[in-house]
């Protein structure tokens, strides 16, 4: 998969490298000509003290239909949210691990949303107590007779909010195993990532 990123001084950071390596590092000029045709994924960086909503501001819909995520050198929920809101795919730390740029990668290459783990917690455990102050309780899930015992666990754990090691700890598991799990439940119910998962859990329409 081509990667495109694109910053004021293009400089290539070393995690970028390791998580995508041949990525084309792009200045803000005339970008769109370099990816005008094809397919892959941009990112786009916001150094300190930038204004977001008018570096965005064309962005997007320039994009060829390819997603974009936002790199921030300090980011925060304002601007996840104002990322998003704008169309952005996903929202990460500028100095992110490769491992995290990866699933970045996974997830909005197949569709999802990256909003980040504290914010996905909070986003998820906002829904499940909204669901929780309703007088009308959601009807009978059908979701879980497509999974196993464990998974359905897990999935509970995850609409309430809680993280894979929370997962881990509580269940007496490893996070791999809390990953392997929600890998093979995502396959099974066609969801893309933890929130649509907490959606289903929660009795949510996706």
């Amino acid at each position: 998969m081509q990667h495109w990123i694109i910053d004021l001084k293009p400089v290539v950071l070393p995690a970028w490298l390791e998580a995508m390596p041949g990525a084309k590092l792009l200045g803000r000029r005339q970008w769109q000509e370099i990816v005008a045709g094809e397919s892959g994924i941009l990112w786009f960086r916001i150094r300190a003290g930038e204004d977001m909503d008018f570096l965005l501001e064309g962005v997007i819909g320039q994009a060829g239909g390819n997603p974009l995520v936002v790199l921030c050198d300090e980011p925060d929920e304002a601007l996840v949210m104002k990322a998003l809101s704008a169309g952005a795919a996903g929202c990460c730390n500028t100095h992110a691990a490769p491992e995290v740029l990866k699933q970045v990668t996974l997830v909005v290459s197949n569709g999802g949303l990256w909003i980040g783990q504290s914010l996905l917690r909070q986003i998820v455990g906002g829904t499940s107590r909204i669901l929780g102050e309703r007088s009308e309780r959601p009807p009978r899930e059908d979701w879980s007779k497509l999974l196993s015992e464990r998974e359905t666990q897990v999935a509970r754990l995850v609409a309430g909010g809680a993280s894979n090691k929370e997962i881990a700890r509580q269940l007496d598991i490893t996070e791999r195993t809390v990953k392997a799990h929600l890998t093979t439940t995502f396959e099974k119910l066609n969801l893309r990532d933890r929130l649509q998962l907490s959606l289903r859990v929660n009795g949510l329409t996706i």
